[in-house]
């Protein structure tokens, strides 16, 4: 969940997030200039200045320059806030590109400073004939096919393991609930992209205590957390916990009947590692149980299987760039491997400022190929 991330970057003394974004537009081999669906857009902390807001069916290119003092975000929605495609951790001075398919039909893009709230809104018009997705390719098909077996599987896994924690709490077994929490988590955090475009499911189940501010009650995996690890009293929780797997229930079932494209793959690759380098390696996201390297590898293991379902059109595509994946994928592994402790991972609060530096470091070199990997697909 994205709300107010930036709040504890500088705390950490990585910076990670600096790190992530400097990768630039994400490619070097093409860019927004040169196509009729491809705009700019100029987001400062008060305005977000979208070039044009009236494209054609298919495929999407957005540039977008922060020219703020805030780490910004950039969004397309469909209705209900549907998200079809998003660019986050845009450093104060940098561009970053987003590609993406639009169907024909009304939407809204988003700015986000400080990437928190819904963010400053304006209408994007589709028209024209209902484009299919960009994956006449045999191989890009397959690849959307395979990777939706894999969020199959996750999902499945997601529903069993929540409600196991969902009767712990109930139960009111806090030792039970606490070795539960972060394997139940694994398999959200896999597929985090595609849970995150429904709407505020995604908040309701994962968000953090600041979604308050936002008008929004705190509930689901991080409210059982919080009392988990703080007090220790689960007592009231079960109407929670209940709710949690409702949610839970819902969104499975949404994720299930999604349609994916090759491009969504891409960018949730990289959605996945913005994740680490935002939200794990700052130690935000756990803040309470300080379980944060369960999600970081839950993230790099998603990451790795939407690129490993394009890889034989990469393969053609970009064989370069598939070595170079192959080598930062295992550098990053090698790196969180040092920190195993038993059948999981040792605490964030375990780890000092080096090791931190270290994984961080990693993450960066990997979020550079990997930020490649939609340019090659829309070829």
């Amino acid at each position: 969940m994205r709300t107010t991330r930036f709040l504890v970057l500088a705390a950490t003394g990585v910076l990670a997030v600096t790190g992530v974004t400097a990768c630039g537009s994400d490619d070097d081999s093409s860019s927004a200039a040169g196509g009729g669906n491809s705009v700019t857009v100029k987001a400062t902390d008060t305005t977000c200045e979208v070039a044009t807001t009236d494209l054609t069916a298919g495929q999407a290119t957005f540039s977008v320059t922060n020219s703020g003092s805030k780490v910004n975000e950039f969004y397309v929605y469909a209705a209900g806030d549907r998200v079809m495609g998003e660019v986050e951790n845009i450093a104060p001075g940098l561009t970053r590109e987003l590609r993406v398919e639009l169907p024909a039909g009304a939407y809204e893009t988003a700015c986000k400073p400080g990437m928190s709230g819904r963010g400053i809104r304006g209408a994007l018009k589709v028209s024209g004939g209902s484009a299919a997705p960009k994956a006449a390719d045999a191989l890009l098909t397959e690849a959307t096919a395979g990777y939706q077996r894999y969020v199959t599987s996750q999902t499945a896994e997601l529903l069993t393991r929540t409600g196991e924690f969902v009767a712990a709490v109930k139960a009111g077994d806090v030792a039970k609930a606490k070795a539960l929490y972060p394997v139940t988590r694994t398999y959200w955090e896999r597929i985090e992209p595609v849970a995150e475009s429904f709407g505020d499911l995604d908040p309701k189940i994962d968000g953090r205590e600041e979604v308050i501010e936002e008008g929004m009650e705190f509930t689901g995996f991080h409210r059982i957390e919080k009392d988990l690890w703080t007090t220790g009293d689960i007592t009231k929780d079960g109407p929670i916990a209940d709710r949690l797997l409702v949610d839970v229930k819902a969104i499975v079932a949404k994720a299930n009947a999604e349609k994916l494209t090759p491009l969504q793959l891409a960018n949730g690759a990289k959605a996945l590692l913005d994740e680490v380098a935002s939200g794990k390696i700052t130690g935000e996201e756990e803040r309470y149980s300080h379980t944060d390297l369960w999600d970081f590898n839950a993230n790099l293991e998603g990451s790795k299987a939407a690129v490993a379902a394009l890889r034989p059109a990469l393969e053609q595509r970009a064989p370069e760039l598939v070595k170079q994946l192959d080598t930062e994928f295992a550098n990053v592994e090698k790196a969180l491997g040092q920190h195993r402790a038993g059948d999981g991972w040792k605490l964030h609060t375990e780890l000092s400022t080096t090791q931190l530096k270290e994984l961080s470091d990693s993450i960066n070199a990997l979020a550079e190929p990997v930020s490649k990997v939609a340019a090659a697909v829309a070829r």
